[in-house]
Order: C-alpha cells, then sequence, then structure tokens
C-alpha cells in the first residue's frame, strides 16, 4: 500500500460522502459538522463541551459558535457541569431531540437507499471492508493477540481456498495448480465428511478469520491427515499455528485414531518448525514439480499413543 493508495480512496470516499449528504440535502438546514455535533448529543443527557469538542476534534472556537447559533435556535441548553463548575455542560432541548431524531432518519433513508444498489451477495464482503479499515486504523479498541479456535461459518470454507491461493502465490510463487489442489480437498470435505471424524478449525482474531487446519480421514486404517494448516503473516508469531496442530492433535486421539500424518514441502520452514515440535517425525522426502515450482515434498508422521520417536 502506498500514499497514493490512501489518497485515491479518500477521494472515492468523501465523493461518496458529499453525494449522500448534500447532493440528496440530507443535513439541510445544517452543516455535515453541525449535524455531528447534534448526533452525539443525542446520545447521552448531557455532555460537557470540552469532552464534545476532545471526541469531534474541533477547534474551541468553532465549536464555540455552533453551540451559539443552537442555543439561539433553541436546540440546546447549557449550564455548570456536574462534575466541574467550571465547565459548561451542553444538552439538546425538545426542539434539539426532534431536530436529531431528524437528520437519523434522513440518514437511515440515505444509506438504506445506497445499500440497495448493491448487490445481497457483496453485502457481507462491503461489511468486512468496513471492518478491516476500523479494525487497522482504529485506536479506541487495542487489538488482541488472542485467537479463538471455532468451527467454521458460512462462507469460510471459500476463505480457506483464496487465502490458500494468495498467500502461496505472494510468499513462494506458487501458480493457480495450488488453488485447485485446496479447492477439491475443500469441496471433498464439504460434501462428504463424517462429522465424528474430521473437523475443520478456523482461528478468528478480532473478528475475523486469521488461521486455519483440516483434520480428515486418511486411507490407512486408524489413520487421520492434518491438512492446509495456513496462518496469516499478521497473527504468526504468537502461538496460533501450534493451536491450531494442537486442535487436530487432541480432537485425533479423542476420537481413536492411532497415527497422524501430513504432507508438506520442505520450503515452508515454520510449518515443519511447529510439526517438530508437536513430535512429527519425518519419514519421505520426494523431489516434485508442482504448482510451478521445482520442491521437495516430504511426508511426517506422528504415532498418537507413542513417544512420537
Amino acid at each position: 500500500m502506498t500514499v497514493q493508495d490512501v489518497r485515491a480512496f479518500n477521494r472515492f470516499y468523501t465523493g461518496l460522502i458529499g453525494a449522500l449528504d448534500y447532493g440528496r440535502h440530507l443535513y439541510a438546514p445544517y452543516t455535515l459538522t453541525e449535524s455531528r455535533v447534534l448526533y452525539e448529543l443525542a446520545q447521552v443527557p448531557h455532555l460537557d463541551a470540552v469532552d464534545l469538542r476532545t471526541q469531534l476534534d474541533l477547534d474551541a472556537g468553532y465549536l464555540s459558535r455552533i453551540l451559539n447559533r443552537f442555543e439561539d435556535a433553541g436546540l440546546i441548553e447549557r449550564g455548570p457541569s456536574r462534575s466541574d463548575p467550571r465547565r459548561r455542560r451542553v444538552r439538546l432541548t425538545a426542539r434539539g431531540r426532534e431536530a436529531a431524531g431528524m437528520l437519523d432518519e434522513r440518514a437511515r433513508d440515505t444509506v438504506g437507499a445506497m445499500l440497495d444498489t448493491v448487490v445481497p451477495a457483496d453485502r457481507p464482503r462491503l461489511a468486512e471492508a468496513m471492518r478491516t479499515i476500523q479494525d487497522v486504523l482504529g485506536a479506541e479498541r487495542p487489538r488482541s493477540d488472542e485467537a479463538v479456535l471455532r468451527e467454521p461459518q458460512p462462507g469460510d470454507l471459500g476463505w480457506i481456498v483464496q487465502r490458500n491461493a494468495a498467500l502461496y502465490a505472494a510468499e513462494y510463487g506458487w501458480n493457480a495448480d495450488y488453488e485447485g489442489l485446496v479447492a477439491r480437498i475443500v469441496a471433498d470435505f464439504a460434501e462428504d465428511h463424517d462429522p465424528h471424524l474430521e473437523r475443520v478449525w478456523i482461528a478468528e482474531q478480532d473478528r475475523r478469520p486469521v488461521g486455519c487446519v483440516m483434520c480428515v480421514r486418511d486411507d490407512a486404517p486408524a489413520t487421520a491427515r492434518l491438512r492446509l494448516l495456513l496462518v496469516e503473516p499478521e497473527a504468526r508469531g504468537h502461538g496460533v499455528g501450534d493451536r491450531l496442530v494442537g486442535a487436530v492433535i487432541d480432537f485425533a486421539g479423542e476420537v481413536g485414531y492411532r497415527e497422524l500424518v501430513l504432507w508438506t514441502n520442505d520450503v515452508l520452514g515454520s510449518a515443519r518448525r511447529i510439526y517438530q515440535r508437536h513430535g512429527f517425525v519425518l519419514v519421505a522426502e520426494k523431489p516434485h514439480r508442482s504448482f510451478g515450482k521445482d520442491l521437495v515434498g516430504q511426508d511426517w508422521r506422528l504415532d498418537l499413543h507413542g513417544s512420537g520417536e
């Protein structure tokens, strides 16, 4: 991402908001800033002027002029603060609440009309993009390093395919053949799996998926296969991969598998170190040409009823 990317988005978004706010006369007879002041005052019974200025990051003189206009129009009342007599408390009058309600109703109608132009299939993607911008740039809510492991929800299996393809292309230069392989693995699971013996885990952090892994039946008797371990780059270094692999090992042991196997490639060093920490043993290696690259495939095995040595 570059400065130009951000500026291009800003031009697009401010143009969109300008069309919504002024083209449709959403905030008439109030300016956008005046409408923001009314909105904040409508959220609480009363608010100190200094707190209002801090919340909206407004110049003290500019805010004072707005409040003077509102008081002259009978929209607000001002008095000494209950917490500090040196401060001025501001609250909406009945007329002010009516004006704020009118603005809120117009805002809902206008945004609703905009959303009506978005096809239903694109709305979850739009909402996720908005949450992502808030999560990355917002300073109000600290980021949690603790990921939660959960069952897949609608759309998560598609996410597994998309993120595997995108990350391995970006980090290792693998071509679309890998995306096809992942798509087949995921499709096979979605179409026919035993929920008592096969599972998918999604690692979720700050309300979005940051990792995944699968446990499926292998062709060999009493053997499970670990597949598609992935951790997003920003979530690495916090033990997410270890927790995902540990979840597979615990599940496989609990449901009666005797062995856990996996296939990987030697270039995936971080993943191999996770497998080694959990007791997996390298049992075979073989060069191959796949995904547009010359690779060395590796078979790893974990004895669920032994030491793993």
